[in-house]
């Protein structure tokens, strides 16, 4: 009964790419940034081969291994774009040609007022913001007035925040599911986001029951190959979300990245035979997207105490694949955005032979591995790297 434990560290980027001036990255590294604080330790993660990929600078603070137990790779992106949901795609094996549209300058007005036709309410804002600043500057107002906190990132989103006490957080939902159908074909947004908060004036918080709305991949991953043939496909976290559910025939919300690691030692104690696909959020949403460093690495530190845990539960036929969706350097001052970085990719188990395979191509590569792994023969972009 094989099984694959897809883990992936959302915004864990290992250094800019080659391309990323053109995306106004130059220079980033997320890995590098998170190495100058004192709270960095990843002696695990060492153990597996992070230190040993290449081009991986952590200034110092951590050094390659002799002999690696797992089997290493820079990933490179090979599709238009940065965010999570292209970097997830292509990871299922989905490259992305076009990028998604974003919108540097707000929607289009006809996109608003079509949004306020079928939602009945106004709108706010319109403009790229930082979700903790947006409902800070736009919250009172949207209480005042019910209007909709309507904005978006550097990313392919339409992000609309709301307090729960002014709208609920089951009209919220209604109310993405509305801006999701509207926006497909030349608006189509990769994320319909639904960002509720809580809170008196001065003291707005975002709460935990953020929802993701996606497009449904253009076409199929290695997702709908599994559960076609059989096989369990289990996400955990905002895979569902990502994925539109496509091809997942089991799933789990999480709160955050504690609540996703104890969630996949659950699952490891668990008899099913397919993919187990986690993405553990905190270190894009809390940290990178804050320019906080200390607190990116204290997240990494917490993962790599629980990486034991996980690996002493893995069965003989296991495998455990570290990735990442892009970067998010949390000391890059000119952004909080995403950042347009390499991504690392370590694959553990009895039945992996540990070696150092240099840099891929894409991240398709993982969906092509798992395929092959698990048995599944399907038409979907990378090369196996078994």
């Amino acid at each position: 009964m094989k099984r694959v434990f897809l883990i992936v560290l959302d915004s864990f980027g290992i250094g800019a790419m080659p391309d990323a001036q053109s995306y106004g990255d130059a220079g980033t590294n997320t890995i590098g940034s998170c190495s100058s604080s004192d709270f960095f330790q990843m002696p695990n993660m060492q153990k597996l081969g992070l230190f040993n990929i290449d081009g991986v600078d952590v200034a110092g603070k951590a050094l390659p291994v002799a002999e690696p137990l797992a089997r290493i790779a820079r990933m490179t992106e090979k599709s238009c774009g940065k965010d999570t949901t292209i970097g997830h795609w292509e990871i299922a094996g989905v490259i992305s040609e076009k990028p998604l549209p974003t919108y540097p300058d707000g929607f289009p007005q006809e996109v608003l007022d079509e949004f306020t036709r079928r939602t009945g309410r106004g709108v706010l804002c319109n403009k790229p913001y930082s979700g903790t600043e947006v409902i800070k500057v736009y919250g009172d107002e949207h209480v005042k007035t019910g209007d909709l906190i309507v904005y978006t990132s550097a990313d392919s989103v339409f992000q609309i925040a709301a307090h729960e006490d002014v709208v609920s957080v089951e009209k919220l939902y209604e109310y993405c599911k509305t801006a999701r159908e509207m926006l497909t074909g030349e608006h189509g947004v990769g994320r319909v986001i639904a960002r509720p908060f809580i809170g008196e004036s001065g003291n707005y918080t975002r709460t935990s029951r953020r929802h993701d709305y996606s497009l449904v991949p253009p076409k199929k991953t290695m997702l709908s190959y599994l559960s076609e043939a059989g096989k369990d496909v289990i996400a955990v976290g905002k895979i569902y979300d990502i994925f539109a559910g496509a091809g997942i025939t089991e799933h789990t919300y999480t709160t955050g990245n504690a609540d996703g690691i104890e969630k996949t030692l659950s699952y490891l104690d668990k008899d099913f035979e397919g993919l187990c696909f986690i993405n553990l959020v905190d270190y894009d949403m809390l940290y990178g997207h804050r320019n906080d460093i200390d607190g990116y690495a204290k997240a990494l530190a917490y993962f790599d105490e629980k990486l034991p845990a996980i690996m002493e539960k893995m069965r003989a036929d296991d495998v455990l694949i570290i990735t990442a969706d892009h970067g998010c350097d949390p000391g890059y001052v000119q952004s909080t955005d995403h950042s347009r970085e390499y991504t690392p990719c370590l694959m553990y188990g009895k039945n992996i032979q540990a070696e150092n395979l240099g840099t891929k191509k894409a991240f398709a590569d993982i969906g092509a591995t798992v395929l092959e792994y698990l048995g599944v023969a399907g038409e979907i972009d990378g090369s196996s790297m078994l």
